[in-house]
C-alpha cells in the first residue's frame, strides 16, 4: 500500500487552483417541534414542503418530524451558506405553529410513541423506507433517531486526482488511484475524530425526557427539577453510547485499508442473518417490522462517523456504486448542530473541516490494525464523556497517555501549514489561518468550545437545555422569517415541491411490480 501523502502535499501548496475546486455539499437534520412547548412535532410532513420521498433538498429522516435540507454540491463556501438560508427561511414560512429545532440532541419527546415515523407513500421505493425505518425502531428505539446532526460532504477536483496520479508513476488507474487517496484521509479520519468533536461537540446535555426509562445512562441531572442531565466535561453525547453508538454493530469491524475489504465486510452484515433481530416480526399497527434479518438492513444502518460515498443511480446499493466506479468523495457525519448559529453550521465550521480533512489526506496513514481501530475507539469514547477534563489523557500511535492538548499539536501545526496555502488566495484575507488559530485557543482553553458555551448558559441562567435550545431556535426562526428569501429561490422551491408531489404521484402509479419482488431484485445485488 503505497503511501502517496507527501505527492498530495506538494501538488496542493504548490497549485491553490485545487483548494479552489474542492467540492462541498451539506445535509443538515431538523425537527419540527411545537413553538410554544417545544414538544416534537405530530402533524404530517407539511405538503407545502413537497414530497419528502422526491423532493431534491428537502425531505426527512428517521421521523416525519425530523426534516433534513440538503444543498448543492459546491465549490463556494458562501453559496453553500446561501442555500441553507434560502431552504430555512423557505420552510420557516411553512411552517404552522412550529419552529426548527436547532440543536442535535431532541426536544422533549414523549416516549417512543411520540416519535412517529416518517412517511412516504404506497411506492415500493416508498414503502422501503419506511419498513427500513420501522427496523430501526424495534433495533434501537427510536428515541436514538430523534437525534439530529449535520453531514458535510468533501471532494477534491478529478483533475487533482490525475495529476497526482501521472507524478506518483502508479499503474493504477484514475479511479483506484483516486479511491486509494480517500481511504488513506479516512484512516487518518478514524484516528483523529476525537478533535473534531471537541472542537464542534455541542451535545454535552440531554432533556430528561430523552433518558427516561434508561436506568444505566452515567448523566448526572442538572438543577433542582431534574429537566436536564448532562457530563460536565462532554463534548458530543451524539456520537457516544446514548446516541449513535450500537452495541450489535461493536462487533463490525470495518477495515478501510483497501475498498473490497470494507465492501465484503458491510455485504456479508447485510446477508447473513444476525439471530437477536430474527424475532422481529410486525409493528403494532401490523406492518413489516424490517427488511431483514441480517445485522444491517442497509448499508445506510452502519453507524460512521465518516462514510466514502459515490452517487448513486436510480435503485443501486451503495456500495454497488462503489464497486462500479470508486469513491467519489467523503460523507463526514460528526458534526452537531451548533445552535448559537442560524443554520447550525457556518463558513468558518465548513473551512475548519476543510482544514482538518486536508491534514488527514496530505499525512501518512497507517493501515488499520486491531491495535489501531481499539485505540481509535477510545480516544472517540473519552472525549465524547470527558473531552474538557484537564486531566484527560489520550492514546498516543505508542499506546502511551498523553494530553489531549499534546496529541493535537502536530494536528494543529499542519492546519495551520494547510491554512496558509488558502490564505495565499486574495479572497480569504487570511480567514483558514483564523480558523486554525482559533481551534490552537479551544485546545488551550476548553471554556470556549461549543459544548462548554452551552452547559455555561445552562448553569448561569438556571435553564434547562430544552429551554436554552428553544431559545436559540426560537430567535433563528424569528430571523428566518424576517430576512428575505430571494424571489428566484422562492419560486424554484415552490416550483421543486409541486413538481416533486407530482413525481411521487407518478411513482406509484407506475409501479407494478410486487413489493417482496422489488425487494428481492434489491437484494439481489449484493449476491
Amino acid at each position: 500500500m503505497a503511501d502517496h501523502s507527501p505527492i498530495y502535499r506538494r501538488l496542493l501548496e504548490a497549485e491553490p487552483q485545487w483548494l479552489r475546486q474542492i467540492c462541498r455539499g451539506v445535509e443538515k437534520e431538523s425537527l419540527r417541534v411545537s413553538r410554544e412547548q417545544a414538544t416534537l412535532a405530530q402533524t404530517p410532513h407539511p405538503v407545502e414542503l413537497g414530497s419528502a420521498l422526491t423532493h431534491s433538498a428537502i425531505t426527512t429522516d428517521y421521523s416525519e418530524a425530523l426534516l433534513e435540507f440538503i444543498t448543492p454540491v459546491s465549490s463556494s463556501i458562501s453559496d453553500t451558506e446561501r442555500a441553507l438560508a434560502d431552504l430555512h427561511r423557505f420552510t420557516a414560512r411553512q411552517l404552522d405553529a412550529e419552529l426548527l429545532w436547532n440543536a442535535s440532541m431532541p426536544c422533549i419527546v414523549q416516549g417512543d410513541a411520540g416519535i412517529p415515523i416518517a412517511e412516504f407513500g404506497s411506492s415500493n421505493v416508498g414503502q422501503m423506507k419506511r419498513i427500513y425505518r420501522n427496523g430501526l425502531s424495534v433495533r434501537y428505539g427510536r428515541k436514538m433517531q430523534a437525534i439530529a446532526g449535520i453531514h458535510y460532504n468533501f471532494s477534491l477536483p478529478e483533475s487533482f486526482w490525475l495529476r497526482a496520479s501521472e507524478v506518483a508513476g502508479d499503474n493504477l488507474s484514475q479511479a483506484d488511484f483516486q479511491t486509494a487517496g480517500y481511504l488513506a484521509l479516512i484512516r487518518n479520519f478514524f484516528s483523529r475524530v476525537w478533535l473534531l468533536l471537541y472542537l464542534l461537540g455541542c451535545s454535552p446535555a440531554v432533556c430528561a425526557s430523552f433518558i427516561q426509562g434508561n436506568r444505566s445512562h452515567p448523566l448526572r441531572p442538572m438543577g433542582d427539577d431534574h429537566h436536564s442531565y448532562y457530563l460536565p466535561f462532554a463534548t458530543s453525547l451524539r456520537m457516544g453510547d446514548l446516541g449513535y453508538t450500537s452495541q450489535a454493530q461493536a462487533e463490525l469491524e470495518v477495515c478501510y485499508n483497501d475498498l473490497d475489504q470494507y465492501i465484503s465486510t458491510l455485504r456479508s452484515a447485510i446477508l447473513q442473518t444476525h439471530p437477536p433481530y430474527a424475532a422481529f416480526d410486525h409493528m403494532d399497527n401490523g406492518e413489516r417490522a424490517q427488511l431483514n434479518t441480517s445485522l444491517l438492513q442497509i448499508e445506510n444502518e452502519y453507524y460512521s462517523p465518516i462514510r466514502p460515498k459515490r452517487v448513486t443511480s436510480s435503485g443501486e446499493a451503495p456500495i454497488l456504486a462503489l464497486t462500479r466506479g470508486g469513491i467519489e468523495y467523503v460523507e463526514v457525519r460528526c458534526v452537531d448542530i451548533n445552535p448559537f448559529v442560524p443554520f447550525g453550521i457556518d463558513g468558518d465550521t465548513m473551512r475548519l473541516l476543510d482544514l482538518f480533512l486536508l491534514t488527514c489526506l496530505t499525512d501518512i496513514s497507517p493501515a488499520c490494525d486491531e491495535a489501531g481501530q481499539r485505540r481509535n475507539k477510545t480516544n472517540l469514547q473519552r472525549t465524547v464523556t470527558h473531552g474538557r477534563d484537564p486531566e484527560l489523557t489520550l492514546l498516543s500511535e505508542g499506546d502511551e497517555e498523553v494530553s489531549l492538548a499534546e496529541l493535537a499539536q502536530p494536528i494543529l501545526n499542519r492546519m495551520s501549514e494547510i491554512a496558509d496555502w488558502f490564505d495565499r488566495d486574495a479572497n480569504h484575507d487570511g480567514e483558514y489561518q483564523r480558523i486554525a488559530e482559533e481551534a490552537r485557543k479551544k485546545v488551550s482553553d476548553p471554556s470556549l468550545t461549543p459544548s462548554a458555551r452551552l452547559l455555561n448558559e445552562m448553569e448561569s441562567s438556571g435553564q434547562s437545555f430544552w429551554q436554552v435550545a428553544k431559545k436559540y431556535s426560537g430567535q433563528w426562526h424569528a430571523e428566518h422569517l424576517s430576512q428575505p428569501l430571494d424571489s428566484s429561490a422562492l419560486a424554484s422551491l415552490e416550483a421543486e415541491a409541486q413538481a416533486s408531489i407530482e413525481r411521487q404521484r407518478e411513482l406509484e402509479a407506475d409501479d407494478e411490480e410486487p413489493f417482496e419482488a422489488y425487494l428481492a431484485r434489491f437484494y439481489s445485488q449484493y449476491s
